[in-house]
């Protein structure tokens, strides 16, 4: 099987958004448009190609990122549409992790929203180019000017439109193309398919002359002999040399363009795909990503794009499927891969042979026999296919780096309705989790209840209704409570011994730890200090495991325990006594006792708040946030409503979607997601005891 497309011709881009910008909207236009559909479908009738998952479609909204394969001029698009609710935020961080570029769409009325904010950060994390594009330029209140400066302002973004819209709300019609300096207008036939060229009209040729001067005055900042050519007077330039030199700009993250349009009234997109093409890079124009060869030494290696250099290939997803068990998504960054191929996972040291690729085009799948560099595709029924996971050959093994996700802020308890189910639950929870890295199933040590957390209710809601609908696991799910987890304020230095003997070979293990807090955030790390030889080397690694089983039953709450340093700093062991087992329950014992003695206390999850309202509630929503720990952080404006931006700790926020539309008489709306942990104030930890303290006597008695 040949390439289809030269690399250069590969753009490999996500929709990304806040809810309801009009993502998934906007997928199923450019589907439509490039010929890989010959209906659109919407998502207010749940008949969208991308949004396939019954959840998706009765609720309206994107869960689940969904790869698409389609073709546009001389390009071929590897698309995933993500979600846009906060609840699903690890859908766009992996899908992020292996695309090249991404179009950003905000909501014409709005700017940027929270999520707008917190996307766009993720995207720069990865180093992600973008464009820019504002929809729903036909509705009631669309500003295009508030959505770009917001994007300026908000983001900090060095954002320059290359279109201006013709008209808007319910005038909206067309878009004035900057580059080119001429008119798109769509006459609304034909689904927006035809849309005529024509002269800037009289009344936008004044703007569009501005703006095209600001436009070449941003570009010649990417081409060292046109600024100069600028410097000594020229400013006019001709179209194929201004996208030349916004893409120098756009590939290096240091630009973003600006485009327009309404994808429900199918007037923009075509222009914005134009965009893509022209100014999102492919595989070979962003730097080669970094991989660590484990056979030596953990070097780094380059990655290059390319289908000749040894073949590296990332697991981004991997999808339960009820026909073939585990659908695995990868992206390949070098070499090619063909059906039946032997692959080898460095970090495992196995091997394993491809049976059937997959070109995926949402719940649909097309069977290919190769695929190559900048390739997106799927494949099944690999026992070792787990998130993040590396493939590539064993005479060039390589490790890229690995995706990370945040924790989890909120938890229920989870118990079967009958016999039946109990024996299916824990499968089906483990292969939800195996799918989702910030779903986590544990085992209350102390109740002996499962709990299940996520990132927030609907999450959970979700994870609860798919075991219902695809593994046929019916399940009552107690209230949800707040993920609060343990730290410790001072440093200790603690000593434990496990020692048993009855008669025969006993157990012998002896260590002493240092016990310290880390800043906040930093997980845990374990410190190997013994250079005296007091513990054999092969004993260090038991020590670290009894250690990290001990942290998750925390020290004074039951919460697991975190932001900690833990150095092993001596030490002793017995010839004929000591284990693996006996180092394993001495590191433990010592963690538990020196966590108590550390002084420890309780973190909460702390939440980003932000409430749009009308003026006249402004007091009553300020009243309300204070009364729930709020810190304000701001107060602005959004159109003729007002903004309220604070962080609130997660515990005060259930139920407050019913208080908001009550201060309001419901006309205020807002928008929840994690943003830290902090430690909980001296009232609510006494609370906290309180409660741990009566569950104990409960369980005991």
């Amino acid at each position: 099987m040949a390439r289809g497309f030269p690399l250069q011709s590969v753009r490999n881009f996500g929709i990304i958004a806040h809810i309801d910008a009009g993502k998934t909207t906007t997928t199923e236009r450019i589907l439509y448009y490039t010929g890989k559909i010959h209906r659109i479908g919407e998502v207010h009738e749940g008949s969208t190609t991308t949004d396939w998952m019954p959840q998706e479609r009765e609720r309206g909204i994107t869960i689940t990122a969904a790869a698409i394969h389609c073709e546009w001029r001389d390009c071929q698009f590897n698309i995933i549409d993500t979600p846009g609710h906060v609840d699903f935020t690890a859908e766009v961080e992996r899908s992020l992790r292996v695309l090249d570029g991404a179009v950003v769409v905000f909501d014409g009325t709005q700017g940027v929203e929270p999520q707008s904010e917190t996307v766009w950060r993720q995207a720069d994390k990865y180093s992600v180019p973008r464009l820019a594009y504002i929809n729903k330029m036909d509705r009631m209140g669309a500003d295009f000017s508030m959505s770009w400066n917001s994007i300026v302002k908000l983001l900090g973004a060095n954002a320059v439109p290359i279109q201006l819209p013709i008209g808007a709300e319910s005038g909206f019609k067309g878009i004035v193309d900057l580059v080119e300096m001429k008119a798109l207008v769509w006459s609304g036939e034909e689904l927006g398919a035809q849309f005529e060229e024509a002269p800037i009209p009289e009344e936008f040729k004044e703007n569009a002359r501005e703006a095209r001067e600001k436009l070449v005055e941003k570009a010649v900042e990417f081409d060292h002999d046109a600024m100069e050519r600028y410097v000594h007077g020229q400013h006019d330039f001709p179209a194929a040399e201004i996208r030349a030199m916004l893409r120098k700009g756009v590939i290096q993250s240091k630009i973003f363009p600006v485009v327009c349009g309404s994808s429900y009234k199918n007037v923009g997109v075509q222009p914005m795909l134009d965009a893509v093409c022209d100014y999102l890079p492919c595989p070979t124009d962003v730097p080669p990503v970094t991989a660590t060869d484990p056979d030596n030494g953990g070097a780094e290696v380059l990655v290059k794009a390319s289908d000749e250099e040894p073949f590296t290939a990332l697991m981004f997803k991997v999808q339960a499927d009820p026909f073939v068990g585990k659908l695995a998504f990868f992206r390949v960054y070098s070499g090619s891969l063909k059906t039946g191929d032997m692959v080898y996972f460095p970090t495992k040291r196995i091997k394993e042979r491809i049976g059937r690729i997959l070109r995926m085009h949402a719940k649909d799948r097309e069977e290919i026999t190769e695929v190559f560099a900048g390739d997106i595709a799927a494949t099944v029924a690999m026992k070792n296919a787990a998130v993040g996971a590396t493939m590539a050959r064993e005479e060039t093994p390589r490790i890229l780096e690995q995706i990370t996700f945040p924790e989890p802020v909120i938890s229920v308890a989870i118990e079967p309705k009958s016999k039946a189910d109990e024996e299916k639950l824990g499968n089906a929870l483990n292969r939800l989790a195996e799918e989702d890295q910030t779903f986590r199933v544990r085992t209350d040590t102390e109740t002996g209840q499962t709990l299940i957390a996520g990132m927030g209710e609907l999450h959970l809601e979700i994870i609860v209704d798919r075991m219902k609908r695809e593994f046929n696991v019916h399940a009552n799910v107690g209230k949800p409570q707040v993920a609060y987890k343990e730290t410790i304020r001072k440093t200790v230095v603690q000593e434990a011994k496990h020692i048993k003997q009855s008669g025969g070979r006993g157990q012998y293990g002896h260590v002493v730890l240092r016990i310290e807090p880390l800043g906040r955030n930093k997980g845990f790390e374990f410190v190997d200090e013994i250079k005296s030889g007091s513990i054999p080397r092969e004993y260090i690694p038991s020590v670290e495991r009894g250690v990290r089983e001990a942290l998750d039953e925390g020290a004074r709450a039951g919460y697991p325990l975190v932001d900690i340093k833990v150095s092993l700093i001596d030490g002793s062991y017995h010839e004929v006594d000591s284990s693996d087992m006996a180092f394993r329950w001495a590191g433990g014992i010592a963690l538990r006792a020196g966590c108590k003695a550390a002084n420890p206390t309780v973190l909460e999850p702390i939440m980003r708040v932000e409430v749009v309202t009308p003026e006249q509630y402004m007091g009553d929503v300020i009243g309300d946030l204070s009364a729930r720990r709020a810190k304000i952080l701001d107060m602005g404006s959004r159109g003729n409503a007002r903004v309220v931006r604070a962080t609130a700790p997660l515990s005060e926020m259930f139920g407050y979607a019913t208080a908001v539309r009550s201060v309001s008489q419901g006309r205020a709306s807002f928008n929840l997601e994690p943003s830290h942990y902090e430690e909980v104030p001296a009232s609510v930890l006494k609370v906290i005891d309180e409660r741990y303290s009566g569950s104990r006597k409960e369980g005991g008695s």
